[in-house]
């Protein structure tokens, strides 16, 4: 995949331990290249107000670019309930 530094991308799977589900959107901010392995990029989420909700690093095959046929959807997060 040929992707650009500083492109939104759309995560394919969920991340439970940082927040995330399959569609949000995020924005490569750094690329990580391992000898033998797959290419990787760091790349941090934001809310709708900006703020960085989490920064991870992921192998390109768990995300995608945007295509003329995606759109924008917003969700709330659900906080977890305490037992």
């Amino acid at each position: 995949m040929n992707v650009d530094l500083y492109q939104d991308v759309i995560l394919n799977v969920d991340l439970p331990e940082h927040g995330l589900r399959a569609g949000d959107v995020g924005t490569l901010v750094e690329r990580h290249d391992v000898p033998g392995k797959e290419v990787g990029y760091s790349v941090e989420f934001f809310d709708m107000t900006g703020r960085t909700v989490a920064v991870t690093t992921l192998p390109s095959s768990l995300f995608r670019v945007p295509t003329s046929s995606d759109r924008p959807i917003a969700r709330q997060l659900v906080a977890a309930s305490g037992s």
